[in-house]
C-alpha cells in the first residue's frame, strides 16, 4: 500500500516542476526504481491512473526503469549483480557483503509542453 503515497509523491513533484517551468501540462514522467526499493511498478501505474484525473499530469504516461541489486563483498571487494535471493559473494563465499545499489527510487525526469 505504500505505492499510494509513492505515487502521490510523484504527482506531487512533477506538479510542482510543471508550475516552476510554466509548463501546460505533463506528458511523460521517468522513474529509476532499483530492485530492492520494495516498490512495485505495476502498483504505481494502477495508483497513477487514478491520480492523474483532472492535473497538470493527466495525460502524462510513466516510465520506469528498473535498476538491479547491486552486492559487494567487503573482504575480496568483489562487486556482483544480484539475480535473485540474496546470496554469498561468488568468488570467496563470505556473507560480509553490502549493498551498493537497488535500492534506489529516483524521479529522473518529466517532459513538459509550454
Amino acid at each position: 500500500m505504500h505505492e499510494l503515497s509513492v505515487t502521490e509523491e510523484i504527482l506531487s513533484a512533477a506538479q510542482k516542476i510543471a508550475e516552476e517551468e510554466h509548463a501546460l501540462k505533463i506528458t511523460n514522467i521517468y522513474l529509476e526504481i532499483g530492485k530492492l526499493s520494495g516498490i512495485v511498478d505495476e502498483s504505481v501505474s494502477f495508483y497513477w491512473n487514478e491520480l492523474r484525473k483532472s492535473t497538470i499530469c493527466e495525460d502524462a504516461t510513466l516510465h520506469f526503469s528498473m535498476v538491479p541489486a547491486r552486492i559487494k563483498c567487503r573482504d575480496c571487494k568483489n562487486e556482483y549483480i544480484l539475480e535473485h535471493d540474496l546470496i554469498p559473494c561468488p568468488s570467496c563465499s563470505s556473507l560480509n557483503i553490502q549493498i551498493i545499489g537497488g535500492e534506489e527510487f529516483i524521479l529522473k525526469s518529466i517532459e513538459i509542453e509550454k
